[in-house]
């Protein structure tokens, strides 16, 4: 099942979280396993009601961050907090309050997704007609309300993963912390369960912290991203700040032209505002103070020469995250 503790109760235990600033917020988090640093200088801090996507490949340090933000492993050094709480000592605190959704979902096969979802109900402390009407509007939630009765060793995998986000829910959790949920599933599931996700955020104000390295859907549905490299966060932010930084303040516009290379670069440097041109493959890359569309036609047609491709560029995620991947390396 996923982490479970005693039921969220209104009383003093909850207070420190309720004055939180951020839901998650980290400082110099690291994590050694002898001479390995898995998670090196964690700086993270996480708004209420946000999806925030930690991108970064297999090995990243991911999985070991939510780790040590669950309490399931001991930091080397920095400070972390979680809702208010130190996972270190305060655990419990952390998962009753926390909803976590494993790369791999344990379900007890032999129970109905019913009593899956009641069995996790008991460990927080509800129980009764509460714990039934939480479990039943969570199975509905996911799409599964009419599969409620039926044995889990007879879902799919989609199934499985979705009865996951529902035993999520019925903690009612204030953050929900998803690593690789959508692995293994087909095109349609992954975007059912990629609604799920918003749905609880926009819906309910849940926070979402989701680790993938599956690129187009983290910047489907994640308000800010952070990309890992061998253990430490490279970049973080809105994505279209990190294309804007990326092109440093910069307006990048591809051509795409017959036109003599040396003679073209010529022209176009010679443009009032153009910083520099580069060839890459069949286009020629522009960065310039401002959009100079318009100046580059007109000196393109003026040479006689033809004019295929002139548009603005944007930095899409897969660039941002290989640029700046590439600066870590």
């Amino acid at each position: 099942m996923t982490a479970s503790a005693a039921a969220p109760v209104k009383d003093a235990a909850r207070r420190p979280a309720e004055r939180s600033a951020a839901v998650v917020d980290t400082r110099g988090l690291t994590k050694r396993y002898e001479s390995v640093v898995a998670v090196d200088g964690l700086d993270l801090k996480l708004r209420e009601g946000e999806v925030f996507g930690l991108l970064g490949p297999n090995g990243a340090g991911k999985t070991t961050t939510i780790l040590m933000l669950m309490g399931l492993t001991e930091p080397t050094a920095g400070d972390v907090r979680v809702l208010g709480f130190d996972p270190r000592h305060e655990p419990l605190e952390v998962k009753r309050r926390v909803g976590y959704l494993p790369e791999h979902v344990a379900l007890y096969d032999d129970l109905s997704a019913r009593h899956n979802l009641l069995y996790t109900a008991d460990l927080n402390g509800i129980r009764g007609q509460a714990a039934h009407d939480l479990a039943q509007s969570a199975l509905e939630r996911v799409g599964l309300g009419d599969q409620a009765d039926r044995k889990v060793r007879e879902f799919s995998h989609g199934m499985r993963q979705r009865l996951g986000i529902a035993d999520v829910l019925v903690k009612r959790p204030r953050l929900i912390v998803l690593d690789e949920p959508t692995l293994g599933l087909d095109p349609v599931a992954v975007e059912q369960l990629l609604d799920l996700i918003l749905r609880a955020s926009r819906d309910e104000g849940i926070t979402v912290l989701l680790s993938s390295h599956q690129l187009m859907q983290v910047q489907r549905i994640c308000d800010r991203v952070g990309i890992f490299a061998h253990g430490k966060m490279v970049a973080s932010g809105p994505i279209a700040d990190l294309a804007e930084q990326l092109a440093e303040g910069l307006t990048i516009i591809e051509v795409g032209t017959e036109a003599p290379g040396a003679e073209l670069i010529d022209e176009l440097r010679a443009l009032r505002g153009v910083v520099d041109v580069t060839e890459e493959g069949d286009l020629w890359r522009v960065r310039a103070h401002g959009d100079v569309r318009p100046q580059i036609a007109r000196a393109i047609v003026g040479k006689g020469w033809a004019l295929a491709h002139l548009r603005l560029r944007d930095f899409g995620l897969e660039e941002i995250y290989l640029r700046y991947f590439e600066r870590a390396t």
